[in-house]
C-alpha cells in the first residue's frame, strides 16, 4: 500500500501544480480552501492538526489565500488570539471550481471501480490516517 500511496500522492499533487495557473492556486491554498469548504471556519491550529501539516505551514497558505482575497479572518468566540479563518464567496467559487474540475478529472478513473470499491478504499485510507495520528508533523 505504501509502495502506492507516494507515487500516487506525487503525482496527483504534480497535476495540481500544473493546473495552478487556471485558478492561481498552490497546493497548499488548495488543501486550505477544500478543508474550509468542507468544515467551515477554523483556526490555524485546527487546520494543522486536520491536516497534519505545521501551523506555520498552514498560516502561509492562509496568508497567501488572504492576500487573493480568497479567505479573512473573524473574531472567534472561543479565543480572543486565535481568529478563526473563512471563505470569501470569491474563495468559494475558486475552490468549488477546482473541486468540479477534479471530479471530472477523477471521473475517468472509474472504469471497472464501483461506488462500493471506492468507498472501501476511503474507509481504508481512513483507517490508516487514524493509526498514524499519533505522528507529530511539526
Amino acid at each position: 500500500m505504501f509502495a502506492v500511496l507516494g507515487p500516487l500522492y506525487r503525482r496527483v499533487s504534480r497535476k495540481v501544480e500544473l493546473n495552478e495557473p487556471i485558478e492561481g492556486l498552490s497546493i497548499g491554498v488548495r488543501a486550505v480552501l477544500d478543508l474550509l469548504r468542507a468544515q467551515g471556519p477554523l483556526t490555524v491550529p485546527q487546520m494543522g492538526r486536520a491536516q497534519a501539516l505545521s501551523r506555520q505551514f498552514v498560516q502561509r497558505m492562509v496568508n497567501e489565500a488572504a492576500a487573493h482575497g480568497l479567505v479573512e479572518a473573524i473574531a472567534n468566540p472561543a479565543h480572543q488570539r486565535s481568529s478563526l479563518i473563512r471563505l470569501t464567496d470569491d474563495g468559494r467559487t475558486v475552490i468549488d471550481a477546482v473541486i468540479t474540475r477534479e471530479s471530472a478529472l477523477l471521473k475517468r478513473v472509474g472504469g471497472d471501480l464501483t461506488d462500493a470499491d471506492v468507498e472501501r478504499c476511503v474507509r481504508v485510507l481512513t483507517r490508516m490516517l487514524e493509526v498514524f495520528e499519533d505522528v507529530d508533523v511539526n
